[in-house]
């Protein structure tokens, strides 16, 4: 056989075994659930709210309505942010106890 063939014949296997892989994967726990959203949906509502009391002293305006404006807009980009590090931590910790218990 020619280098060429066993690296085609590699690949082959390699591709078969990547899906075998795959499919095994479907009876887990999904790495996304209604109720992490739920939860996450909640922490960063708390944190929204919390963030723009914080930011409330720091704006330079003496009217409150342009004081609550300017911060609630700034305190809703940093729930953006918390929102996806949120998520992005339950699904890494769900991958890493799948894999935890895999091995």
């Amino acid at each position: 056989m020619t280098l060429r063939k066993i690296k085609e014949r590699f690949d082959e296997l390699l591709v078969i075994t990547m899906i075998s892989e795959m499919s095994d994967e479907s009876n887990e726990k999904p790495l996304i659930s209604k109720i992490g959203l739920l939860v996450d949906a909640i922490l960063s509502i708390a944190f929204f709210l919390f963030m723009t009391y914080v930011l409330m002293p720091h704006v330079p305006s003496e009217d409150p309505t342009t004081v609550k404006i300017v911060a609630g807009m700034t305190s809703f980009c940093m729930t953006g942010v918390f929102w996806l590090a949120a998520n992005m931590f339950r699904v890494t910790y769900v991958d890493f106890q799948r894999t935890k218990k895999g091995n």
